[in-house]
């Protein structure tokens, strides 16, 4: 996965397993749930989610795991 730890090193920020692992888990779940070009757009927004949440004070870990109990109702495993 060089090339997206390279491109995420372009803005400074730094890929960990946990967030790697959660916006890949959230795209395949979107993508099989939906038509597939919503898995970008629910990625972003998924990602403006985690920012605004870690403004507030939540830590990254936290974040995540909001990310994917407010997305669970949505999955079609749910």
């Amino acid at each position: 996965m060089a090339w997206i730890d390279d491109y995420a090193r372009l803005f400074g920020y730094e890929l960990t397993e946990a967030v790697r692992s959660t916006l890949l888990d959230l795209a395949r779940d979107v993508a099989h749930a939906s038509e597939r070009t919503n898995a970008p757009l629910a990625s972003y927004l998924a990602g403006r989610y985690a920012q605004r949440r870690i403004a507030e004070g939540a830590d990254e870990t936290t974040a995540l795991r909001e990310l994917g109990e407010r997305g669970r109702p949505l999955h079609p495993k749910a």
